[in-house]
């Protein structure tokens, strides 16, 4: 009975851990849009930057109202041992990366640009598999294939012009820095979201818009300056607490998968917003992804597996993982963070590459997968 439970709850796990992923994917989705209506005003670098800082400072006062409003959050605050995976994830995702998409960009079409912004899922799923272990099956790569393929429908153009090798190759090492950041932001993933997106942002703000004044760019308008910064916390901030709670669930790869739905998604507000007719590309990219995302949906993956002991602090409920006594006084709420022990355990039940299982793929075949 007490697995029946356990494997119920982690399937509802596992789905919120879906519906997070996909919204991330679809607030990002909308900011693409948006963005494009204000590229003509701002230079891109300083875009990138008015973006980041409007993600950070929203998400700075989101957690002080919440703390002036006396309602403290149930999530664990970010320790010092933290630090190094998100000084990391910050260098390579909100410093790098966006300053060799801009290197790619001014030497390269956009159609093909498009494309090779597609490498991002597949680059965070190999670093996952290969450099940090995350059990996968065929029926998840075929889905993460099957995600991408429809990113690259959806961004391909015949008659696109040469790409130029070297900006290929400075966004092909966006894509890779996007890659490490998201394998990086997982190792943190326990921590607060909102604590984690704000540092994120604030730091990415602060150094982009600092690179873009020193190379002689200035603001636009307060009102337009605003706006970005609006688009900012919604496309970049709130997204990004989406993505680091569907991490928690789903682990890197999959998550990136569902992330990778934004350019379809993206391309669907554009239809509204600027009134275009969808084209029979529009709709395979759809169906592509939407086979993609029923093959994730459908995994089974269930084996015998050991946890090993471990102590760590993160927002939790007493299930099957969480049996433990408290050394302070309790008022029996759920959930709640403290730090606690792990002892060891040996079980079987169906689970994905959340906090708790982040084994490699040394035990075979799951079945089902």
């Amino acid at each position: 009975m007490g697995g029946v439970f356990h494997m119920q709850v982690s399937r509802h796990q596992h789905l919120r851990g879906v519906f997070q992923g996909l919204a991330a994917a679809a607030l990002f989705g909308l900011s693409t849009p948006l963005a494009k209506i204000l590229v003509g005003q701002i230079s891109p670098l300083l875009l990138a930057g008015i973006l980041y800082a409007g993600s950070g400072i929203g998400l700075s006062i989101w957690m002080l109202i919440r703390r002036v409003a006396g309602r403290p959050s149930a999530e664990t605050s970010l320790a010092r041992t933290d630090l190094p995976w998100l000084a990391g994830a910050v260098a390579f995702g909100g410093v790098l990366a966006p300053i060799l998409l801009m290197v790619g960009l001014s030497s390269m079409d956009g159609a093909t640009s498009s494309l090779l912004l597609n490498l991002e899922a597949v680059l965070t799923a190999l670093i996952a598999w290969v450099v940090f272990r995350e059990n996968f099956d065929r029926r998840i790569a075929l889905g993460m294939l099957a995600i991408v393929a429809g990113g690259v429908l959806l961004a391909w153009r015949p008659h696109a012009g040469a790409m130029i090798p070297l900006g290929a190759a400075a966004i092909a090492g966006a894509c890779l820095c996007w890659g490490i950041d998201n394998n990086l932001t997982r190792a943190v993933s326990g921590g607060d979201p909102v604590q984690i997106a704000a540092i994120k942002g604030v730091v990415a703000g602060v150094i982009n818009i600092a690179a873009a004044l020193l190379v002689g760019h200035r603001f636009p308008g307060v009102l337009v300056t605003l706006a970005t910064g609006i688009v900012g916390f919604v496309g970049y901030g709130l997204s990004l607490v989406l993505f680091v709670l569907a991490l928690r669930s789903l682990g890197t790869a999959r998550t990136g998968a569902y992330f990778s739905t934004a350019p379809f998604l993206g391309a669907g507000v554009s239809l509204v917003l600027f009134a275009e007719q969808p084209s029979l590309l529009f709709w395979c990219a759809g169906a592509l992804m939407a086979v993609g995302v029923w093959l994730h949906l459908a995994e089974r993956h269930e084996h015998v597996h050991v946890h090993e002991t471990m102590t760590h602090d993160h927002r939790h409920v007493h299930d099957e993982h969480h049996q433990h006594e408290h050394d302070f006084p309790w008022d029996g709420k759920e959930p709640h963070a403290h730090p606690h022990r792990h002892a060891p355990l040996v079980h079987s039940h169906a689970h994905y590459p959340d906090l708790h299982h982040r084994h490699g793929n040394d035990h075979g075949p799951g079945k089902g997968g």
